[in-house]
């Protein structure tokens, strides 16, 4: 089984797949069962969270830098996941994410993805999307820009014809929605809703606060709240059980540790290094 493979299925069902499901099933409209535009309902009954504004205040301060190691069943290593978040100006921010495979895996199969996230606005949501994958001797580009206002989304992959997918409110992309569950207020037992861009539609994924726990990490041992994205879509990959994040509880909510089981054994991402100079804790 090749690193690459690996790669892209941790990405997608431990960052990505929480939320929204992109790339490939854009194109073929993938696991949807329902006709494009029409609005997911499976977080209906769900408000959208109450964003924690200390919180936002630390988390998009203007620079988060965060390291990764990806390993999967067994501890084996297979590659690096890093998440920055800088500052663009008049409250503009660009989250970049870079996966790259690991050791010998990359002699093998080099894997070297790009994803660059533009957020604006006091609730941050997404203007511009670009993704760049290299991956073996394929390489691959995609463009995703949102319209909020305006409720449609336009796509296009590598020299392709343009695409343009109505919606039915404002939404999040796969990384926007990662960095908005961090933001949220987390009562433990309780649930909040995503709206995600997903599957050619409006998607409102809810994300339940499962509890807290202490667990030992790159800071030593420290208490985290563990969160839980509920995806009732298909996706990209199959999973045989949620996606699991714990985010450190406090005012930073650095996640420390992401895990996602998926069709073979299961993928772990483990914080191992984390800079932000607002975050004084850390």
């Amino acid at each position: 089984m090749r690193s690459g493979f690996f790669l892209t299925a941790f990405l997608w069902s431990v960052v990505v797949l929480p939320f929204s499901v992109h790339g490939e099933g854009m194109e073929r409209g993938e696991g949807s069962g329902e006709q494009e535009g029409q609005v997911s309902r499976q977080g209906e009954e769900l408000g959208e969270g109450e964003v924690r504004r200390e919180i936002m205040k630390t988390i998009f301060s203007g620079s988060e830098t965060m390291h990764f190691s990806v390993s999967w069943t067994g501890g084996i290593k297979i590659g690096d996941l890093s998440l920055d978040l800088g500052s663009k100006g008049d409250d503009d921010f660009a989250i970049h994410a870079r996966v790259t495979d690991y050791g010998l895996f990359r002699l093998v199969y080099p894997v070297d993805d790009e994803f660059t996230t533009s957020v604006r606005g006091t609730t941050k949501l997404p203007y511009r999307y670009e993704v760049h994958q290299r991956e073996g001797r394929r390489e691959t580009r995609r463009l995703t820009l949102y319209d909020q206002a305006g409720l449609r989304v336009k796509y296009r992959k590598n020299e392709m014809e343009e695409e343009l997918f109505p919606i039915a409110g404002p939404v999040h992309n796969e990384f926007s929605s990662f960095y908005a569950t961090r933001i949220m207020e987390l009562v433990p037992g309780e649930s909040f809703m995503v709206p995600t861009f997903a599957d050619r539609k409006r998607n409102e994924v809810p994300v339940l606060v499962k509890g807290k726990e202490d667990i030992d990490t790159v800071f030593g041992r420290v208490r985290t709240v563990v969160v839980l994205p509920r995806m009732k879509f298909k996706g990209l990959y199959d999973k045989t059980g949620d996606t699991v994040i714990w985010l450190t509880d406090d005012e930073c909510r650095v996640p420390v540790r992401i895990n996602s089981k998926i069709l073979i054994g299961s993928l772990t991402a483990e914080l191992t290094d984390y800079v932000n100079p607002a975050c004084e804790r850390y």
